[in-house]
């Protein structure tokens, strides 16, 4: 298991209040017992090994480039025997889904219009509420399974935290988080 982007601190105020590299990594430690589970079965993990990659829903295309809008990005089995580049996969469909704010099989399938040439062909980013989370190394329809899990995970750890401060007026600015205790099994 790896995660990168561990420490990148965002620049005050540029990125989202809510969603943090703490909560992204949060998010997939909530999802993890699922995909760990799902990546002993060939049928839906065929290569044994995923990546996901999480964007900041408040760094859009045009503001912020590409790679600084990538808020957390995590990677289980060991990356040393995988067998394809999981990561730019997963980062190609991150882009997509960012650019376009929408899923990359209904972009593909629906909105095929939008796509540029150079643009991944490959579903498994999605797009929910602004919040883009993409997945490679399972097959297509579970990609996006795993990503939109940890999407909507992210929305529910927004809105926690949304609630915590439910008296607030406006938003300060926060203290560092404290590591929270993982979920995640060292491998």
């Amino acid at each position: 298991m790896t995660t990168l982007n561990e420490d990148a601190p965002a620049a005050p105020g540029a990125g989202s209040h809510y969603l943090t590299p703490a909560a992204a990594r949060r998010a997939i430690a909530l999802a993890a017992p699922m995909i760990e589970h799902a990546m002993r079965d060939r049928s839906v993990v065929g290569s044994g090994f995923l990546h996901i990659v999480v964007m900041d829903p408040c760094r859009p295309p045009g503001a912020t480039p590409f790679e600084e809008a990538i808020l957390h990005e995590h990677a289980f089995g060991d990356r040393a025997a995988w067998d394809a580049d999981y990561a730019a996969f997963a980062r190609a469909k991150a882009r997509l889904s960012w650019i376009t704010g929408r899923d990359g099989r209904v972009l593909q399938q629906q909105f095929p219009h939008l796509l540029r040439t150079g643009d991944t062909l490959l579903a498994g980013g999605v797009c929910l509420d602004g919040i883009v989370v993409a997945a490679s190394g399972a097959f297509p329809w579970y990609d996006e399974v795993f990503a939109g899990t940890v999407a909507l995970c992210l929305r529910a750890l927004a809105r926690e935290a949304r609630e915590a401060e439910r008296d607030t007026l406006k938003l300060a600015r926060r203290a560092p988080e404290p590591e929270p205790p993982s979920l995640l099994r060292p491998r």
